[in-house]
């Protein structure tokens, strides 16, 4: 998935302030939050999801990888007792081609209209233009991190929060389609919307959600939430539009032990399925995305690699981002 880095954000959009209600409030300091008992996230359940949508092979929009895969997801939380729905489209990639785009929502306590956003995206990239040998540049991504690992926490998520039944708020769970089929460093295009390219499921779902009247207090988006060595900063678009979800959530993870993953610092502004969710759904939505401080990515030595595989996943990731999200929802939920 590509991602547009750039230190200074302003929208001339409506600006959302959140208001959480129930017991979301942005925290003082680590050791201020009160914690609710909590089940544990299995990491290794999340680990077994990712090697599963790998071993199909990268699942680029239209192919059968990515069709087997989209039925395993429908599968997999329909098994879970979650109302499911699939919202089937095409959209058009930079270079003018048609493609098809499936998105799927999975939910949980569907008629309460409280409701909490978890969302991730679960397409490959086709080309792995940022792999260092250029040989590699128009080879599709399989695409552990980016794209699996998000899918597998909220697969997780979805099953510990469906095995213990006590939370009544609704939870929706979103994999967006086609996020990552944005124009490749190798095409010799001009295109001054060059971003417009990118995340375009999520644009699909937050257009049709703000039709429909979809609201929710808050969202979170899992992007590349696995991989080894990764760190995740305070994003700053999600710091604009949801402040007081992310403050809350990173003090969550310093309370839990996974201050070293969570660090309070801040980060640069993206490009990702939470600006449209943001802007078009106008549900306020916060991007849990690594930060690397070395290296030629902020992204990860695996971003857009022929690399990025379950071998270089890391299990102790996953769980710090499973874990103080899941904390956070019982803190939060009634």
């Amino acid at each position: 998935m590509k991602r547009t880095i750039f230190l200074i954000f302003s929208f001339s959009h409506f600006l959302i302030f959140l208001s959480c209600g129930h017991k979301t409030q942005q925290a003082e300091g680590p050791d201020t939050i009160p914690m609710q008992p909590c089940p544990r996230f299995v990491a290794g359940n999340a680990m077994h999801t990712i090697v599963a949508q790998c071993e199909l092979g990268p699942r680029v929009p239209g192919s059968e990888a990515w069709k087997l895969c989209g039925d395993s997801i429908v599968a997999w939380f329909t098994e879970l007792g979650l109302e499911v729905e699939e919202q089937q489209t095409t959209v058009t990639r930079y270079d003018g081609q048609t493609i098809p785009c499936r998105n799927i929502t999975a939910r949980l306590n569907a008629n309460d209209p409280d409701r909490i956003l978890l969302c991730t995206h679960w397409d490959s990239r086709p080309w792995a233009d940022n792999d260092p040998d250029e040989a590699n540049h128009k080879r599709p991504v399989l695409a552990a991190n980016d794209g699996a690992s998000g899918v597998a926490v909220l697969r997780e998520l979805a099953r510990v929060l469906t095995s213990d039944g006590t939370i009544g708020t609704g939870i929706d769970f979103v994999c967006f389609d086609a996020e990552d089929c944005g124009t490749p460093q190798w095409a010799d295009i001009e295109n001054d919307s060059e971003e417009s390219t990118w995340c375009l499921g999520s644009k699909v779902w937050s257009t049709e959600a703000a039709q429909a009247n979809y609201g929710a207090r808050f969202g979170i988006l899992f992007d590349m939430v696995g991989g080894r060595g990764s760190t995740f900063s305070r994003e700053s678009v999600s710091m604009h539009y949801a402040q007081p979800v992310v403050e809350l959530l990173w003090h969550i993870a310093q309370q839990l032990g996974y201050g070293h993953y969570f660090p309070l610092r801040d980060g640069g502004g993206i490009v990702d399925d939470h600006v449209n969710v943001n802007q078009i759904a106008r549900v306020p939505c916060i991007d849990i995305v690594p930060y690397h401080t070395d290296g030629p990515s902020s992204f990860g030595p695996t971003w857009h690699t022929v690399s990025d595989t379950p071998e270089n996943i890391d299990p102790n990731v996953l769980e710090a981002v499973g874990q103080s999200v899941l904390q956070l929802i019982y803190n939060d939920a009634k």
